[in-house]
This record gives C-alpha cells, structure tokens and sequence, in this order.
C-alpha cells in the first residue's frame, strides 16, 4: 500500500509514462532558491557549472559565484575560508573529484576546522557532488564515483544526503543551506523518474516510508529508489510478497528508528544503493541493525570492483543493481529468515 501522507504521483508504478528529469536540475532550483533566501549564501565551482547547473545560480547572483577552475582542492580550502568568516558555501563538481580528489582538504579544512573549532563556529560549507554512481554511463570507471558515500560519512560531523530524484534533490539543496555545518549531497547524471511532487515532505535525518509491507524491508536512496518501488510492486503481483519500501535519503545522520520500526515488522530488509556495498548506507544500517536487532540483510549495490562503460540500464543490469536483481535479493532474504 502506498503511503498516502506522502503526496506521491498518482501513475508512481507506471514506468513507461512517469516523467523523467535530470536530479542535477533539482540542485539548480535549490541553489537558487537557497540564495534569494540567504545573501550569505555563495556558490564556487570547478569548471562544470554547466553539468553540476551550479550555473544557474551564476547567472541569478554573479557577484556570488566564484568559478575556480579545475582546481577541486583549493576549491575546498577556499570555501572553508570563506564559510569561517559566515559565508553558506556550496562547492561544485563531479562526485570523482570532489569529494574524490580533495577528501584532504575536507577533511581537514572543513570537517576539522568545523569539528574542533575554537570559536565554535560551524564551517557551513556543502559539497555538491554532481554524476555519481555508474549511471554517468559511457565517462566510465575513472569518472564513475562508487566511494564518494563512504569517504564523507566518515568524516565527523559530515551530514550525508542522497537524494531520490530532482524534487527531493531541490528540497535537500535548500535543507542543508539551512542546516548548520558540514553537508555532502549526492545526485546522478541521466534523467530519473519524478515520483515525489513539490508537496512531498523532505527533513533531513527521517527516512519515508513509500510503501508499506510485511513480508520484507527495502531501503534504497538515490537511482534506486524506485526500481526498489517497481520490485516491491512486481513482487506482490507475481508472488504475493508484500515489502516496505523505505527512501533512506539520509545516510547520516541515519534514522535508525525507521528501519528498526520496520524491519521489526518484516524481520529482514534489502538495501540498494548505487554505491560500493562497502561503507554506504547498506553498511550503515548494517552498522545500526547490529547493535539493536540483528536480522538477515543482504546487499545491492557495487560489490568490490570498477565499473565500466556502458548505457546506465545496461550498467544496472550488469552489475546487479536492477529490478530483478533487487526481487531475487527478497526472496533470498526472506528465505534466510529464522535460520
């Protein structure tokens, strides 16, 4: 059953006829709007304001846009200046670069000046982390980012956010404008389907239940949220299994109390992300669920190796991360229950 306080689109399991947009265009909006709510706000980019849309904001407020060139290390260190003397600043590229090359200079300009500083002042800068996962598609292995998830949420004080599609990724670009400190939000390149609207809830930290179910939990974030809500769909059609699907936007802070009210309930879950299965949200909850109620889990997502070039479904399909792929994960971890 679908959740009906969520305001979703009505045809949300018509695949053929959902619309489909780019989520890179939902931090575009954000920025925007971000920036005629706050004039502190300000925006720096690494030479692709076009493909992250941070030219949006550029042209809306010139005077608060720094383009810095391919220069993703200094970027952060600029931003963290400039976040020291009050300045919103979200810093733009591609997920590969940053947080991939410049995770130092976050690390230690940003998280640790946020972290330990002595004045107490939060080091509000966001880092936008824009073609992440392997649906960049034919760019390949070198500019698909599968790590990105696990070098932020281990950084202290880092809020992590993967949003599912391009409302959810406007809502989330305003949220963490207005979030205190550090902040990563991760978003795709192609165009994903919008099954939330304009009135859909978003807070940071709590987690949505889209579907609920008995027979098992699927968290997702990100591209693979709704293939998780056509597999739970399919699965009931087909086998009569009734799943609860989650959108775990939030990595970190993780809202464990979702997960542990659901899977409580069905006593398993699926996670599925478009991510490493190492150190993303399926090791989060994994992390969670451990320490409160341990039950059988079982993993989508990259699974210890480079991605490839491809179309992004041909790449889904290849490396597991499809529909299919998450119905076999369910019945397998249903399977495994009781054992």
């Amino acid at each position: 059953m679908i959740s009906k306080n969520l305001n979703l689109v009505e045809n949300i399991f018509d695949e053929d006829k959902i619309e489909k947009i780019k989520t890179r265009d939902g931090y575009g909006k954000g920025l925007v709007e971000a920036g005629e709510k706050n004039p502190n706000v300000v925006v720096l980019c690494a030479d692709l304001s076009e493909s992250t849309r941070s030219e949006w904001f550029k042209k809306k407020f010139p005077d608060r846009f720094i383009e810095c060139g391919v220069a993703e290390q200094g970027m952060a260190t600029y931003a963290s200046g400039m976040a020291a003397e009050g300045k919103v600043v979200f810093i733009s590229s591609y997920a590969v670069f940053s947080p991939g090359r410049n995770n130092e200079q976050i690390r230690t300009t940003v998280s640790y000046n946020s972290w330990g500083s002595e004045s107490g002042k939060e080091i509000n800068v966001k880092i936008a982390g824009a073609h992440a996962g392997i649906s960049v598609g034919p760019d390949g292995a070198t500019h698909q980012a599968l790590e990105d998830i696990a070098l932020m949420r281990v950084q202290p004080g880092m809020a992590v956010i993967v949003p599912a599609d391009v409302h959810e990724t406007q809502k989330a670009t305003v949220a963490v404008a207005k979030r205190p400190g550090p902040a990563y939000i991760r978003f795709g390149r192609v165009d994903y389907p919008v099954f939330t609207t304009e009135k859909t809830p978003f807070e940071i930290g709590k987690a949505y239940t889209i579907i609920e179910g008995k027979d098992a939990t699927i968290a997702a974030c990100g591209s693979l949220v709704y293939k998780a809500i056509i597999a739970a769909k399919q699965l009931k059609d087909e086998d009569g299994i009734e799943c609860e699907v989650i959108n775990s936007h939030t990595i970190k802070p993780l809202d464990g109390n979702a997960i542990l009210k659901s899977v409580k309930k069905t006593g398993c879950v699926v996670t599925a992300e478009e991510h490493q299965v190492m150190g993303g949200m399926g090791s989060a909850i994994a992390e969670f669920l451990s320490q409160n109620y341990p039950v059988p889990q079982e993993f989508i997502g990259m699974h210890d190796r480079f991605g490839e070039s491809g179309e992004p479904e041909e790449l889904f399909e290849a490396f597991g991360m499809g529909v299919s792929h998450i119905k076999d994960a369910v019945k397998k971890v249903i399977s495994r229950k009781g054992k």
